[in-house]
């Protein structure tokens, strides 16, 4: 398969180091600041860019007719808009907020303890999350993602990154050197705790979920997830 890498940092690299040893080809590399590219000879697209230009990396691969695979975020207030334009060309478009598969097993523990939690208001919940330095967006799509999954099931409303309100869930984003990425949701009472936690250890888990994804969605027509490709949930 044929894969062109919209951004090229450290993403972009670990994808194309697991793409080239699964006998992919790399059909361009381009950095994060790039928009305008030559899809001539490419199968899929995996974009890692940045949030100013993902819009329009998945457009273009989009309207020359090449399946994108999505993992950046900081864009999701475009979100439908772009689901919207895929439809209408009848393209095809995977956005990911975290494509390991741990972190895909984690999304359904959280549903289903928000779920269980949902009657016993007596606990407050927090997240907190921890990634790299260089990380530009805060809070990550992760803990939007698992925040978001929280309030479909409780009577939070909105999450903030100030301080926790009644209607609130308080998400605590950390830049720390060197931490691929951390996240953890506690429900606390006067009584005890309970939490739920996924740690990764290095950023292989999201490349190989990014290549496993474009292995997948080759040849296919529509807007997917990664619970589409990994058949859970």
């Amino acid at each position: 398969m044929k894969i062109a890498l919209l951004g090229y940092g450290r993403m972009g690299k670990n994808i194309e180091a697991i793409a080239l040893d699964r006998n992919h080809i790399i059909s361009l590399k381009a950095s994060s600041t790039t928009t305008d590219f030559d899809f001539n000879n490419t199968d899929v697209a995996i974009d890692f860019s940045l949030p100013s230009t993902a819009v329009t990396n998945i457009k273009q691969a989009i309207d020359a007719g090449v399946p994108v695979i999505s993992g950046t975020t900081g864009w999701l207030d475009q979100y439908d808009n772009v689901l919207d334009y895929c439809k209408s060309k009848n393209g095809t478009f995977l956005y990911a907020s975290n494509f390991s598969l741990g972190v895909n097993i984690f999304f359904e523990i959280n549903k289903r303890l928000s779920q269980l939690m949902s009657d016993f208001p007596d606990y407050s919940t927090e997240i907190e999350e921890i990634h790299h330095t260089k990380k530009l967006d805060a809070p990550s799509g992760t803990a939007i993602t698992l925040a978001e999954q929280i309030i479909e099931n409780t009577n939070y409303n909105n999450w903030t990154l100030d301080k926790a309100t009644s209607d609130k869930i308080h998400i605590d984003a950390k830049r720390i050197i060197d931490v691929p990425g951390t996240h953890e949701i506690t429900y606390n009472s006067e009584i005890d705790s309970i939490s739920i936690k996924h740690t990764a250890h290095n950023r292989q888990g999201f490349a190989l979920g990014a290549v496993i994804a474009a292995e997948w969605i080759k040849d296919k027509k529509g807007v997917f997830s990664m619970k589409d490709v990994l058949n859970i949930g």
